[in-house]
């Protein structure tokens, strides 16, 4: 074979993905000076005729042209959509008609047609087929038929689905099988797809019926089994817990630490039932500070591959929703034996850290344990001694109240390293939705975080960086919490924005440690544009996601980070525990290398499900936000833009609820969106819309069902407009590329 036969048959198995100069070097074995030269020749005759381009960043890739990929279908409820066919690399666009009726989520395979440009085209392409459908069920309505149509049509009815990227479809229910009464709310198993014939048609039969639309509480359910998530586990699962004994066997007890004659005290939210952590702090002789950090021993009681871990490892972790909890074990374990239950003895997991006063580690054990909790406090009542210094609380807590204190002084110097080495931290408004007996959200409460959170915070914190640290530094198979360097065109977006503000950032696009970034917050804070300056940073990063690899978590500037913390809610923290357990009593070469084959697909399958249950969470509070304000429907709020797109801006009222401006209710002026800039600009008056502004608004449409708001502007605070001559280059620019676009589409 030629060179280049092995760079393009080696780039053939890397399908989409794109690689450096140096790693296609080592991969073919060419890194000597003269096989470098040769193999660089290869690439430029290879990228002359088009087989090969360069990405970006410089990275090579395989020529899409004529080349047919795999990849994930994401669907566009106006009926066009996008291919990921890689993760690192660009989605392909799908224009609507050339999609071959995929839905969201469908594996499918598809041709390019036409490459991306360098700068601003997306490659286009067309599905070739299905190769496997993702949706197999859909959740809805039923409408039911008459007698008569039923005899005519052999179907009962139809079925609206609830999911907002199948709007457009209708589901037929055929006539066998349950048969609801009308208005049901229902699950539908897929029999038959939609095809050139019956374009947004879908066929199936009814395989459970959820409740009645107008039950209470039947949104979420209803909501949550579109999504593909069952409230109820398997009757075989619950079968397994109720096996397990509810108290602890003594003989295990031989086995682990007994550590029940120590102050320790679990600390959660008043509602908490799933108490997986407690903590004990106390000042050494030599000015240093124990922290214990104690886990409940999920991995005892969930043995690898039986029943319970299985339905563990297909939940991945437990859902937290407005009036209820999804949780990823069965009740008869997260809220019971393994639950750190206050005066009951518990098994535990336990990292045992000495902290110095810069806030360093300088030794630490990890071992099984045995607690009792000494109290269940909640953070209301911490904050209430700490903060509030409520002296009939701290009367209540005596002998706790010292311990207390040592725990806000070891935070502060937690907190005090975290941010010298860089971490970032956004402040984000949290919303708690109160609801009546009926589901229906009546109030809404601003979360404001104290300093008991902070605290808890701090020593989850601290312990997971311990774990990983102890496992990276063995090198052993291990499942890390990681996430990795902003991406560079998003952070292009994100210097360009903050330079109107007149702030220069220290540091390039590819590489920019998190402390210049931090810097840039500190440098905003307390000014008008601090706000706007987090949400884009924000914005500008990566999502935190689970790897076998350890590549350490910006966010948090720390160069080594797991979940330990939360087995109970959280299938990656049992699988560190279980780990902890293998490597403290097995040298097993052969299971050590199989937990290397089998720990990439968990970290990949925790991530999905991670995002699925943070997508649900979402649309259950955006649900019932919209719920709310639909009794103020003509009202009008005060607000701040927090988001602008071609089509309009988000307004964000005082109480985190959120709603969007149609750029056609701005009546005054034809409006142009200016990406770099992130505004909205008039044609003719150069008025400005950009983020942050203060506007009034009145509410003309809140939909519970879709979630979804519509405002109409009042009135906006005043900001500069754009000089006539930067204006039109600008106005004219954007104009020149969404024509291009348009004509590409």
């Amino acid at each position: 074979m030629t060179i280049k036969d092995k760079v393009l048959d080696f780039l053939k198995y890397m399908k989409s993905k794109a690689i450096s100069m140096e790693e296609l070097a080592c991969a073919l074995n060419q890194n000597k000076a003269k096989d470098f030269k040769s193999l660089t020749k290869a690439v430029a005759k290879l990228e002359n005729i088009g087989q090969i381009k360069f990405n970006k960043k410089g990275k090579i890739y395989l020529s899409q042209k004529d080349t047919v990929f795999e990849g994930v279908f994401r669907a566009n409820d106006r009926g066009f959509g996008f291919v990921t066919i890689a993760e690192e690399e660009q989605a392909v666009f799908i224009p609507a008609g050339s999609t071959a009726f995929a839905m969201n989520r469908d594996l499918v395979k598809l041709k390019i047609v036409q490459q991306a440009s360098f700068k601003e085209r997306d490659a286009e392409g067309v599905v070739l087929e299905i190769v496997y459908r993702a949706t197999t069920q859909i959740v809805g309505t039923f409408e039911a038929y008459a007698k008569e149509s039923v005899a005519a049509t052999d179907l009962y009815g139809v079925v609206f689905p609830k999911d907002k990227k199948l709007q457009n479809y209708r589901t037929y229910i055929e006539a066998t099988g349950l048969k609801p009464a009308d208005g049901s709310v229902v699950i539908v198993e897929l029999t038959h797809y939609a095809n050139e014939k019956f374009p947004f048609s879908l066929q199936g039969v009814i395989k459970k019926i959820v409740g009645h639309c107008d039950d209470p509480g039947i949104d979420i359910l209803e909501l949550v089994y579109s999504h593909g998530i069952s409230f109820d586990f398997p009757a075989e699962v619950i079968e397994a817990a109720e096996k397990i004994a509810d108290e602890i066997d003594e003989k295990e007890l031989e086995t682990r630490r007994d550590l029940r004659d120590q102050i320790i005290v679990s600390i959660d939210g008043k509602d908490a039932k799933d108490l997986d952590d407690a903590v004990t702090v106390w000042q050494k002789e030599n000015g240093n500070y124990h922290l214990g950090v104690h886990i409940a021993d999920v991995s005892y009681y969930i043995q690898e591959n039986s029943i319970l871990d299985k339905e563990a490892y297909e939940r991945a972790t437990s859902i937290y929703l407005v009036d209820r909890v999804i949780p990823m074990l069965p009740p008869k374990l997260s809220n019971g034996i393994c639950s750190l239950n206050p005066n009951i003895s518990r098994l535990t997991m336990s990292c045992e850290m000495e902290i110095d006063r810069q806030g360093n580690v300088v030794s630490y054990e990890l071992f099984p344990s045995v607690i009792k909790t000494t109290k269940r406090m909640t953070y209301n009542a911490v904050n209430q001694i700490l903060e509030e210094h409520n002296e009939e609380i701290k009367l209540q807590y005596k002998a706790l109240v010292p311990m207390f204190e040592k725990m806000a002084e070891l935070h502060h110097l937690l907190e005090k390293k975290r941010i010298k080495r860089g971490a970032i931290q956004f402040e984000e408004h949290e919303t708690k939705i109160v609801v009546d007996n009926k589901g229906h959200a009546v109030d809404l409460k601003l979360r404001e975080r104290g300093l008991s959170e902070r605290i808890i915070e701090s020593f989850m914190l601290i312990a997971n960086e311990t774990v990983a640290k102890h496992f990276a530094d063995l090198n052993l198979p291990f499942l890390y919490r990681v996430h990795e360097h902003p991406k560079a065109e998003k952070l292009e977006r994100f210097f360009a924005f903050t330079s109107m503000f007149g702030i220069a950032i220290r540091g390039t696009t590819s590489r920019i440690e998190p402390k210049q970034l931090q810097q840039t917050l500190m440098q905003v804070m307390g000014k008008p544009e601090e706000e706007v300056i987090n949400i884009m940073l924000l914005r500008s990063m990566q999502q935190a996601r689970y790897s076998e690899h350890n590549y350490g978590h910006y966010g948090l500037a720390a160069k080594y980070y797991t979940h330990f913390t939360s087995p109970i809610r959280r299938y990656p923290d049992l699988i560190v525990h279980r780990l902890l357990r293998f490597y403290a009593n097995s040298t097993d070469k052969k299971e050590e290398e199989k937990w290397r084959e089998i720990l990439p697909e968990i970290a990949k399958h925790t991530s999905k499900r991670e995002r699925r249950a943070v997508d649900v969470e979402r649309e259950v509070i955006a649900m019932k936000k919209a719920e709310y304000l639909s009794e103020y429907v003509g009202k009008e709020f005060s607000g701040a833009i927090r988001s602008i797109t071609k089509f309009g801006f988000f307004v964000e009222l005082s109480n985190t609820i959120e709603g969007l401006v149609h750029v056609r209710t701005l009546t005054t002026d034809h409006f142009i969106f200016l990406e770099q800039q992130i505004s909205l600009v008039g044609k003719r008056t150069g008025q400005v819309f950009k983020l942050g502004q203060k506007v009034v608004v009145r509410v003309i449409k809140s939909d519970p069902k879709t979630g979804e708001i519509d405002f109409a502007l009042i009135s906006a605070e005043k900001v500069e407009k754009f000089s006539s001559k930067n204006q039109q280059k600008k106005v004219k620019d954007s104009k020149e590329r969404r024509k291009n676009k348009k004509q590409r589409r």
